[in-house]
């Protein structure tokens, strides 16, 4: 039997900010019983590693993070897998373009968080004026936080259409992630199963997520799991829609 590994995406599937209970205990204990019975819990998220550690040490000890839409990918001890950095250039370039727009914008260095305003953070984070006082070391992604579907939309395909070559933009709801050309949750996924290739041989691979920018997941999974609240595509994508990410696990434990 190939060796479980289930890749989740965080916000609206595993943890929902804007909640009264932002990560539920459920889903903790679930990923606890998936891991005590063998098989590996990791996250496939947009996010960066600082964007996630805050919320989740002490309760979740994740197996693997792809983040940064799979061009920051570590083990559960933070060892590199595969890290992947947007052109300063072009993370200029975007950064001279939409922070006078007003924007909120978020840069990804070496899994730290860069923003452009002091923010309520439990977590590590730095105030830049621009990418040249930016620390240094790889722009894994930009992030851009729009007010609207239609606005992430449409800036999403405006910046796939000047930059495309070089970036791939993510519609995540309101938000886009700016990625170096060639990554995505699914090519993170891939990454991951060829990393592992070596220690279990053939994994079989599950996967879940709420979103557009999930679709690359969901379609590089050996069986993928959606919600009732996901777009449509989403659902037509997926193997499976579930109402929770509890009954994702129990069923990739079950089959």
């Amino acid at each position: 039997m190939s060796k479980k590994v289930f890749a989740s995406d965080f916000d609206g599937t595993l943890y929902f900010y804007k909640a009264e209970v932002k990560l539920p205990p459920e889903n903790v204990e679930m990923i606890r019983r998936y891991q005590a019975a063998g098989h590996l819990f990791g996250l496939c998220t947009g996010r960066q590693v600082g964007g996630l550690t805050p919320f989740i040490t002490g309760l979740v000890r994740p197996d693997f993070y792809i983040t940064s839409s799979g061009a920051n990918i570590v083990d559960g001890d933070m060892r590199p897998i595969l890290k992947r950095g947007v052109d300063r250039d072009v993370a200029d370039a975007l950064v001279k373009a939409l922070n006078p727009k007003g924007y909120r914008l978020t840069l990804d260095v070496e899994g730290d968080i860069c923003v452009f305003a002091k923010m309520d953070y439990p977590g590590k984070y730095y105030v830049i004026t621009g990418v040249d006082d930016a620390p240094e070391g790889l722009i894994h992604q930009v992030s851009v936080h729009t007010e609207s579907l239609e606005d992430a939309e449409a800036l999403s395909a405006a910046i796939n259409a000047r930059y495309g070559d070089r970036v791939e933009a993510f519609q995540n709801v309101v938000e886009i992630d700016i990625a170096p050309k060639g990554c995505s949750k699914g090519k993170g996924v891939e990454a991951l199963r060829e990393h592992m290739r070596d220690t279990y041989g053939d994994i079989t691979l599950y996967g879940i997520g709420d979103s557009i920018n999930d679709l690359p997941l969901l379609r590089a999974a050996d069986v993928s799991y959606t919600f009732p609240y996901a777009p449509e595509i989403c659902r037509r994508t997926a193997t499976k829609v579930v109402d929770t990410i509890v009954d994702a696990l129990k069923d990739s434990m079950e089959s």
